[in-house]
């Protein structure tokens, strides 16, 4: 085996680091693109300075490690904003913008609203007649707070 892994040279990791590459167009999910980048650094690398077949795996074990790390660093932070400015599963969120119009006639203060398929409770600072078209401006706990649309 120690026989084998001295006789690499650059074309193995270059071999190496393209079948990883495929393998991962075949569907890995990200698990194996920085493998096959490691491998293929590894193998530029040989092009300018022999190594050990020790210091080779080394080497990519290094690449490897570090690749990854940054690139879930990278993930992770942006994975992490994209989920604050997320309104998913925050149906209140959702809401702000949507508009509707009044089956009746609504009082100041507070008061229920029907808005797709669900009834709210809403509130308004002026009474709202029938027929008007409301738009949410913002949530307060569960409560709509509306205007009549501009």
């Amino acid at each position: 085996m120690i026989e084998l892994l001295e006789q690499m040279n650059f074309w193995h990791w270059l071999a190496l680091g393209l079948v990883l590459l495929l393998l991962e167009l075949v569907g890995a999910a990200g698990y194996l693109l920085w493998l096959g980048v490691s491998a293929l650094l590894v193998g530029l690398l040989m092009t300018m300075i022999p190594m050990s077949w020790s210091l080779q795996w080394l080497t990519f074990a290094v690449f490897s490690l570090f690749s990854t790390w940054l690139w879930w660093r990278y993930q992770h932070r942006k994975d992490r904003a994209d989920d604050q400015a997320s309104t998913l599963n925050k149906r209140n969120e959702q809401m702000v913008g949507q508009t509707c119009r009044l089956d009746a006639p609504f009082p100041p203060g507070q008061g229920r609203i029907r808005m797709g398929d669900t009834s709210w409770l809403a509130k308004a600072d002026e009474p709202i007649d029938a027929g008007t078209l409301v738009e949410v401006i913002r949530v307060e706990g569960i409560v709509l707070v509306i205007q009549p649309k501009k």
